[in-house]
């Protein structure tokens, strides 16, 4: 009983993965608009952290900073050998990333931006990687929607993600790839629910043949050109419509994960 009081306090992080070109930040985008809808009244985080930064533009969210902004200014100032300051400026980033947090309407947003090798400065990577989790200790809801493959999300944001959503085209391709992730997710992450959805795939008859291992399909979402109406004119995807595909899909996903 005990335990379960202690896990209510624990934010559900959901983690978007796949190959690139399936989908996944539009997906990640109306996650993040239903869940506002679902739950006014939870503190809701969506974290970009594909190097693309795609899912603000979905959003209709204007990033001025990112994690990777501030993890520089520390960089440069070790580099500068000015190592007290850096020190200091490490205390700081707690409050920076507060600062780099932009309050939307139901929910708040942040960017990791484009980390390159850690290199020398892995402390100082790890050290932002702490902050992060930290400040997703203040949310209810964590949508993140990450680039290719879980080992980034894994390392570079959250020690822990509650729910994993692989998204996949029809092709063999996309399945391999969530597989793959599947794999690596099962090494690294202490996920406790996982699930794939099928987006742009011509027809529901074609769920019947993909092969996606052991890795239940939550939902099939055929191709929309709604939303790629949306996608091309950089829409925020909170206007779209509650019969559109992609927002039926992807409720139906998160209601099958349990999150509804």
């Amino acid at each position: 009983m005990n335990e379960e009081k202690q896990y209510k306090h624990h934010p559900k992080i959901l983690a978007v993965a796949g190959k690139g070109g399936v989908g996944k930040t539009s997906l990640a985008a109306v996650m993040v608009k239903l869940l506002v809808e679902v739950y006014p009244d939870k503190k809701i985080l969506a974290i970009d952290a594909d190097p693309a930064v795609g899912l603000s533009t979905a959003l209709g969210v204007d990033v001025a900073m990112t994690i990777d902004d501030i993890r520089k200014e520390v960089v440069s100032t070790v580099e500068n050998g000015d190592t007290k300051s850096a020190m200091e400026l490490l205390g700081e980033a707690e409050y920076r990333i507060y600062d780099a947090l932009v309050e939307q309407d139901g929910y708040a947003f942040i960017a990791i931006g484009r980390p390159e090798a850690a290199g020398c400065y892995c402390k100082i990577n790890t050290y932002l990687k702490a902050v992060i989790s930290m400040l997703s200790d203040n949310f209810d809801y964590v949508v993140i929607d990450g680039e290719a493959g879980i080992e980034q999300i894994n390392r570079r944001v959250m020690e822990k993600v509650t729910h994993l959503l692989l998204i996949t085209d029809s092709s063999k391709k996309g399945t391999q790839v969530i597989k793959t992730i599947k794999n690596v997710a099962d090494e690294l992450v202490m996920y406790e629910k996982v699930g794939a959805i099928a987006n742009r795939i011509p027809d529901e008859s074609v769920l019947s043949l993909m092969d996606t291992g052991d890795i239940p399909i939550l939902a099939g979402i055929c191709a929309d050109s709604e939303l790629t109406e949306y996608d091309l004119t950089g829409k925020n995807v909170f206007y779209l419509p509650e019969d559109a595909k992609i927002v039926q899909g992807a409720r139906k996903a998160l209601v099958e994960l349990g999150i509804f």
